[in-house]
């Protein structure tokens, strides 16, 4: 069984993973992705045209939206799970089509909307081996199925924002809509370079307002992030670490262990719930426990509690530890619990609970470190002023944002060479999970401003936005005549959705890394370069010299 891959940054010799993921992805797994990809096309095509004559179904939205999530890198590797996706594919087409006749249409729609599925996991493997990609690049060459591909990632990647925003209770039709006009333009396999190249910029713009959505969502549930130390060393008694993305997830996590001798941990992209209002109030929310993304095997191995999954982000876990990690939301593992939400969308975490009960939990404390988080956009521009006055005394010279989703790969430590090698007179912005390659690191202070601001998860990338656009509006001029660098690290495809929002903003000269995705051909890589200024990193001393030049 063979597969082509190369969604992800860590991708097989850079070019594609061909016998199984360097994520742990199987074959068998990657076709069924594949399919269940091509499937959503095949809606999509059908509530496309449905949509344009009046007729929406928001069942049909949401399931396309949550299909495309669970192709993210590194969220559902569970064959089976995979399978019973395929099979309720089948079902919502019938049901898009159905919407697409009851609405006028009579045209026999071609390509991914006959798909039917095989009656049983090889048959299914097979229609997604069908489906490969490397024959996609022989067929329209490298850089048209790179931009197909780009349009793709950036969708799966704004899917992920829209099903946590929607889980807030935050939706946005246009932003469904765009998503099957997307996917139905895909279908008919489209190859001129400039309406593709159009199509990305769009996912930028949608990807934006979604993002909104998350910020409001989160914001109106649990209150504006503040300035908030945090420890980042266990304290004794029994424990769960929680890591991912869900905020939601962690807020019931928390009113179910109120009380009862469980101290609860954040990991990863979970750090920044600590800022929150409505989730610090937890007393036995006692901090946070690692989170360095090529680290995460051995601090789960290392954790003696339960560790709960929230949508996304997980390694493959080992024998030695898996009977203690509990997933949920869309995240599927072979071997691994999941807690499901009843129709109300409560979850009973009482299996985590008891598993952390069951364990031995830290023995002792350890020494007190602690680390200052919280400043995302209502927090940074409360001192807008101070800022302001800073730059234009020359005391602040410059902002450096180094943010973006970190990897596993061994000697990838340029973000943290670019760190403490920025210098004293500059300020650091940093969002996302590659932070944890610094964050612990002391960068002193500006007359009272933290060199070092953490404006929080990947999508608070709309708040570093939104800082941006406040400081150019101070300032009376654009973003791109600011003080601002921004050095961008990518790992899966909420970063390539980030990536084409800064370019629909007109944001350039964004430096990227560590290598430059397999799945941009050299002829569109040119055209990002002239259009965009986009450049890979090269080594820190010299990206400080250019920025500050």
């Amino acid at each position: 069984m063979t597969m082509f891959c190369y969604q992800c940054e860590q991708t097989a010799g850079g070019t594609g993973c061909t016998k199984s993921g360097v994520c742990g992805k199987k074959p068998e797994v990657a076709a069924l992705q594949d399919l269940l990809v091509f499937a959503c096309e095949g809606i999509s095509q059908y509530a496309h045209r449905a949509r344009q004559a009046g007729a929406i179904d928001r069942q049909i939205d949401l399931f396309v939206t949550e299909a495309l999530f669970v192709t993210v890198t590194n969220v559902n590797f569970d064959a089976d799970a995979l399978v019973a996706w395929l099979n309720r594919a089948a079902a919502v087409k019938d049901a898009a089509r159905k919407l697409y006749e009851s609405a006028g249409g009579s045209d026999e729609l071609t390509g991914p909307a006959q798909w039917t599925p095989a009656a049983d996991l090889a048959g299914l493997v097979a229609q997604g081996e069908a489906l490969n990609k490397a024959d996609r690049i022989e067929k329209f060459g490298a850089d048209v199925a790179g931009l197909q591909e780009l349009v793709l990632y950036g969708l799966k990647g704004t899917a992920a924002y829209a099903d946590h925003a929607h889980i807030l209770g935050q939706d946005d039709d246009a932003a469904y809509g765009f998503f099957h006009e997307a996917l139905s333009f895909l279908a008919d396999d489209p190859t001129d370079v400039d309406t593709l190249v159009g199509c990305a910029l769009k996912v930028g713009e949608v990807n934006f307002t979604v993002m909104g959505l998350l910020d409001e969502g989160n914001t109106s549930t649990f209150g504006h992030p503040e300035p908030t130390e945090v420890r980042v060393t266990p304290v004794a008694g029994k424990c769960i670490l929680v890591s991912g993305h869900d905020l939601q997830d962690l807020a019931m996590l928390l009113e179910q262990t109120a009380g009862k001798g469980v101290n609860v941990y954040t990991h990863g992209e979970m750090l920044p719930a600590l800022a929150y209002p409505e989730l610090k109030k937890f007393d036995h929310l006692v901090g946070n426990y690692g989170g360095a993304w090529q680290d995460q095997a051995k601090e789960f191995a290392a954790f003696p509690g339960a560790i709960l999954m929230t949508t996304n982000c997980i390694q493959k876990p080992k024998n030695s530890y898996a009977a203690n990690i509990f997933t949920t939301g869309l995240v599927g593992w072979p071997g691994l619990t999941h807690i499901d939400a009843d129709a109300s969308g409560k979850k009973d975490f009482s299996p985590v609970i008891d598993a952390a009960l069951a364990a031995d939990g830290f023995a002792g404390d350890e020494a007190a470190q602690t680390i200052t988080i919280g400043f995302a956009r209502n927090t940074v521009m409360s001192v807008a002023g101070k800022v302001i006055e800073a730059v234009k005394a020359g005391a602040l010279k410059h902002f450096f944002l180094i943010g973006g989703c970190d990897g596993a790969k061994p000697g990838r430590n340029y973000y943290t060479e670019l760190a403490q090698a920025v210098p004293d007179d500059c300020a650091i912005l940093t969002l996302a999970c590659g932070k944890y390659r610094f964050n612990k690191l002391d960068f002193g202070d500006i007359g009272g401003i933290p060199r070092l601001l953490d404006i929080g998860q990947c999508n608070d990338a709309y708040s570093a936005i939104q800082i941006a656009l406040a400081l150019a509006d101070a300032f009376d001029c654009g973003v791109n005549d600011l003080p601002l660098t921004m050095v961008l690290s990518w790992y899966e495809q909420k970063a390539c959705c980030i990536l084409l929002t800064l370019l629909h903003l007109g944001v350039l000269n964004i430096k990227i890394g560590p290598s430059l995705p397999a799945f941009i051909g050299p002829a569109v890589l040119n055209v990002l370069v002239e259009k965009f200024g986009l450049a890979p990193v090269s080594t820190p001393a010299e990206d400080i010299a250019a920025a500050l030049a």
